[in-house]
């Protein structure tokens, strides 16, 4: 099978000059015991993959990159349960073991276990299964690596959907629209009437928006440097939209006395810190971007017990996979997410590498990738 591999992290940019992905053919793995083998039908570019090549995410080398994605179950495992060979299924980044403290706590996205094999490249119920044929190892990234033509992934790492969602639509359900939406949702828990501002209008951010305009009289502005960004944030159902240098006006006109929360969807602490003070007394602040690890956050420390601002970290969403990607799908099927007004074009596995620059310039929000 083929498989994405990133040798070499930190090469600059352009990335069609650098190419940092290779395409490889490597063998495709066998399930073990707990996993199974999902045969990739649409995958998408997202940020975090673009963090891994960058330095911003710093990840076990070499590794086979991607991890948002669907497709159907090939093979199954021994001891799987709730899943069988034809179904279709989204894939999820955190594999949740379900019984450490964060699991138990109800809180999988934050699962001990998961982000340890996660941040070894291995899975969630042993060592990497990628290799060469030569018998070098392959990471995974983050249990998925889904810019392949197969995926060999923890049963925690797969829901099973309905047959008749897209794979087009379904693949911005396992990254963007858990992050995003469980966001809005679950972090923040956006309450009818308040206001909600979105920095970053990439997919993630997007999802925000079209979350938060799905609570009653809630008020949603959009913020993002390029103008086909916020007209695509005014079509997601932002009331207002604009530069960054416009957001505290576009705060003062639209909230009384400031915005309840502020997402923050581009991993710069800098707008952290300018979200921060967009923030009316009591209000919140979700961080949901990745900061490179040597960025630091300075701001006034007052504020908070002061005057009741809260920041908060918000991975995957917050997110309960198995309940909360059906629940998200139904909000699609009633026509209240817009998804599809995400998915800039598809295009075949080769083309990653001068997606890797379109990514990084704004100019897609998602490209999905075909296998066949």
């Amino acid at each position: 099978m083929r498989a994405a591999v990133l040798r070499t992290a930190e090469l600059p940019a352009p990335y069609a000059g650098s190419t940092p992905l290779s395409l490889e053919t490597v063998p495709v793995p066998e399930p073990r015991a707990g996993e199974v083998l999902v045969g990739i039908a649409r995958a998408s570019l997202c940020h975090s993959d673009l963090s891994v090549i960058n330095g911003s995410r710093i990840r076990p080398l070499p590794m086979a990159l991607g991890h948002e994605a669907a497709g159907v179950v090939e093979r199954v495992g021994d001891a799987v349960e709730g899943v069988r060979v034809g179904d279709h299924v989204v894939l999820v980044f955190v594999p949740a073991c379900g019984s450490c403290r964060a699991c138990s706590a109800g809180r999988p996205a934050l699962c001990y276990r998961g982000a340890e094999s996660n941040g070894s490249g291995d899975l969630l119920h042993g060592p990497a299964v990628l290799g060469t044929t030569g018998g070098e190892r392959i990471n995974h990234h983050l249990g998925v690596s889904a810019f392949a033509d197969y995926a060999v992934v923890a049963r925690e790492s797969v829901v099973v959907i309905d047959d008749d969602v897209p794979f087009d639509i379904a693949a911005l359900f396992g990254c963007a629209a858990l992050t995003g939406i469980g966001a809005v949702l679950n972090t923040a828990a956006v309450q009818e009437g308040q206001s909600v501002v979105v920095f970053g209008l990439g997919a993630v951010g997007l999802m925000a928006v079209m979350a938060a305009a799905q609570v009653p009289g809630t008020t949603v502005i959009a913020v993002d440097p390029l103008p086909s960004k916020q007209e695509l944030g005014r079509r997601c159902g932002a009331q207002h939209a604009g530069a960054p240098e416009d957001a505290a006006a576009l705060v003062q006109d639209a909230t009384d006395g400031g915005a309840d929360v502020v997402i923050e969807a581009v991993g710069s602490t800098r707008v952290m810190e300018a979200g921060l003070q967009l923030l009316a007394r009591g209000g919140a602040l979700v961080s949901v971007g990745l900061p490179h690890p040597d960025q630091q956050l300075t701001t006034q420390a007052l504020q908070f017990a002061g005057l009741g601002r809260r920041l908060l970290g918000s991975y995957m969403g917050d997110a309960v996979p198995e309940r909360d990607i059906p629940a998200y799908l139904d909000l699609w099927r009633q026509g209240r997410l817009p998804v599809d007004l995400l998915h800039t074009d598809t295009r075949p596995l080769a083309d990653l590498n001068e997606s890797l620059d379109a990514l990084a310039e704004g100019r897609v929000v998602r490209r999905l990738f075909t296998l066949d």
